[in-house]
């Protein structure tokens, strides 16, 4: 079984994949304050109700956008699943050219992000995350990362104006109301910030398209992306297990490597990657 998790700034998604296949994921709070022991209690309920032995995890690949995460799952891995993930990151994962002067800033959930969609569609894209941050990613036809744009997320910029103005009350972003035109404050408030998105969303990936020229696919993901579907008329796809997706396509690519480098030295692994003594790969 192969372990993939996603920590972000609000929440933490992981997945098990038997192959090719997600057979189970969770989305819990991230917790920076947290230890290894106690991160292990909740995977081990998690996977406990979901019937996933913890012994039968053999790889984790983790991308992070916080890094006080990094300490607890490092010795949360090594100590209850007994081997050290692999951090994907610019440096740490190549197999997507970054067009950027500074590649070390792409935020590792983005070049997820990409490698999972462009795998899976082999075109040009623009790939919207609804997250803590909405983040806009760009994908020429080569597979290459261009850039992309970063605006506050859409629970973020609610929250705030909650703050901000003590009459307007809390409502929840579930689903577009039927009318732009609120006829009261919560109505109004839904349309605000839903159809306001989806301005955003359309006018952000308008002004993209231009700079990139040619017919950019639109793909969404994360918390938000169903929502936002159905408000944007700028969005051709809705894919919300993109980011474990692209883990895995990521872990497949490792494993490969790592069976490459093992048969130039004369070794066979196991399925579990460790060395089958007395074995030589056949000419």
């Amino acid at each position: 079984m192969l372990l993939v998790i996603d920590v972000g700034n609000t929440n933490t998604v992981m997945g098990i994949f038997v192959d090719d296949q997600l057979v189970h994921d969770w989305r819990i709070r991230t917790e920076r304050n947290t230890t290894e022991d106690e991160y292990n209690v909740l995977v081990g309920s998690l996977f406990t109700n979901a019937g996933v032995r913890v012994d039968a995890v053999r790889q984790t690949v983790i991308s992070s956008v916080v890094p006080p995460m990094a300490t607890i799952l490092d010795a949360f891995c090594c100590k209850y699943l007994g081997h050290a993930p692999h951090w994907v990151n610019a440096k740490s994962y190549t197999g997507m050219p970054i067009r950027l002067p500074n590649p070390d800033e792409v935020g590792a959930d983005r070049i997820v992000n990409a490698v999972g969609a462009y795998h899976k569609h082999q075109r040009s894209m623009i790939i919207i995350d609804f997250g803590t941050a909405t983040t806009f990613d760009a994908i020429s036809p080569k597979g290459e990362y261009l850039g992309g744009a970063i605006s506050p997320g859409i629970m973020v910029a609610a929250e705030a104006l909650f703050m901000k103005a003590s009459k307007l009350p809390r409502v929840e972003i579930i689903e577009p109301p039927e009318h732009v035109i609120g006829k009261g404050t919560n109505e109004a408030l839904k349309s605000g910030i839903i159809y306001g998105y989806a301005g955003l969303v359309e006018g952000v990936v308008k002004r993209m398209r231009a700079e990139m020229g040619g017919d950019p696919m639109v793909i969404a993901t994360g918390g938000l992306a169903k929502l936002m579907g159905t408000a944007s008329a700028g969005i051709d796809a809705v894919e919300p297990d993109l980011t474990l997706e692209g883990l895995r396509i990521i872990a497949a690519e490792l494993q490969r490597q790592t069976d490459r480098t093992a048969a130039r030295s004369g070794e066979v692994r196991g399925q579990d990657g460790s060395a089958v003594e007395g074995l030589r790969p056949q000419s």
